[in-house]
């Protein structure tokens, strides 16, 4: 007989950053696996902040090296107009699975994705294929099953597979979380799931054996480099429609610092549209200062295996270069945030009606997308 409930207890939980002792993690992909990882207990992997870490440990911040892996710390995106996706993971390549193929190729484990096909039960096949992996121990990635298509992470489910238990950066959130109930643990409870369910991911067996750590660094470099250098990662006119007028890389920083400029698009007397203009802007800001904070820890951890020491020469030198490139981005932002009050200001879109503050701020976005151009020079001469 078949289980009707079946949870993995003491999944880590994922969530934006509310504040406390543990780093933000609010890149949503890496910070799902680095769960993930924690909870199987792989040794190569822990934090540097974590003093039970094993001596077998090889990574030592798991969410930065994720962030490097999975292109997150060179990203970023920006749609022409003012979209809610316009800094969306999900366009950093015309291939959708391209940032899980990159963590899970640098990770060394096998992962299958389940997508919904024409002609058959794909409800059935998706219970089935969740029920599987819980019963074996591992937590499935869900796109969706509470607000945006972004990856729940499974740890469980009730009544048969009617009831999906688990984490979800979305779960509190009162515009998402209808109908959503909760567990003594905090995991969320969702019936009628699978209606705001995309796809599966199924993560399979650790491989006998991953790329090296060195290796691991050079693609990801040669990736980073990738998605800072491609302007349109989906070329028009062929590009579907949510990829359209979308720029990406370098490009989205001059993008995103010429909509600043359009003062007819910053109505002082218009509430509504300073809040939903500035929201997206501020999306931008977060996204930047996290994806290349992290970005420069990845780097600074990974220079090691570019070669260098006291009886000869490597060239850790350029990636510890491209990481202070990454670390005054980050800086650099903090700069905007304080243009509008400081970061968390409740008022900060008010700042933006006055056309003096957008333009310094547009002039601070210029002079990251330069530091990130910096970076990608860095990279290219660490990789000659």
């Amino acid at each position: 007989m078949k289980n009707q409930r079946s949870v993995l207890e003491n999944v880590p939980r994922v969530h934006f950053y509310e504040g406390g002792k543990r780093c933000p993690e609010d890149i949503i992909i890496p910070s799902v696996v680095r769960a993930v990882l924690e909870y199987l207990g792989d040794e190569d992997y822990g934090c540097k902040h974590c003093p039970m870490r094993g001596q077998a440990c090889k990574v030592f911040c798991t969410y930065a090296h994720l962030v490097g892996v999975s292109g997150a710390a060179a990203f970023l995106s920006w749609k022409e107009g003012w979209h809610g996706d316009n800094v969306a993971l999900f366009y950093m390549d015309a291939d959708p699975g391209a940032v899980e193929r990159h963590i899970f190729e640098a990770v060394g484990y096998a992962y299958e994705e389940v997508m919904k096909e024409e002609g058959r039960d794909n409800e059935a096949v998706f219970r089935q294929r969740i029920i599987e992996s819980i019963d074996r121990g591992v937590p499935v990635l869900a796109y969706g099953v509470i607000g945006p298509p972004e990856p729940s992470l499974i740890t469980g489910y009730d009544e048969g597979g009617d009831v999906l238990i688990g984490w979800n950066f979305f779960q509190n959130f009162p515009d998402f979380n209808a109908g959503v109930e909760f567990e003594s643990s905090g995991y969320f409870r969702k019936r009628d799931w699978f209606g705001n369910t995309e796809n599966l991911l199924i993560i399979g067996e650790k491989l006998p054996t991953k790329p090296s750590l060195p290796e691991v660094s050079r693609d990801a470099l040669r990736w980073l480099i990738k998605v800072a250098r491609t302007p349109m990662v989906h070329p028009e006119p062929d590009a579907p429609e949510h990829y359209r007028q979308r720029h990406n890389g370098l490009a989205a920083y001059d993008a995103w610092a010429d909509h600043l400029l359009r003062d007819a698009e910053w109505p002082a007397d218009d509430e509504a549209t300073l809040r939903a203009h500035h929201q997206i802007h501020e999306d931008a800001i977060s996204t930047v200062a996290e994806a290349r904070w992290y970005g420069s820890v990845f780097l600074a951890e990974i220079a090691e295996h570019f070669g260098a020491g006291p009886n000869y020469r490597g060239a850790s030198g350029h990636v510890l270069h491209a990481a202070a490139c990454y670390a005054t981005e980050h800086d650099l932002m903090w700069q905007i945030w304080g243009l509008a009050g400081g970061i968390g200001n409740p008022e900060a879109f008010r700042a933006l009606a006055d056309p003096t503050k957008r333009r310094a701020m547009a002039d601070i976005v210029r002079q990251a997308r330069d530091e990130d151009a910096k970076a990608v020079e860095y990279m290219e001469q660490a990789l000659q």
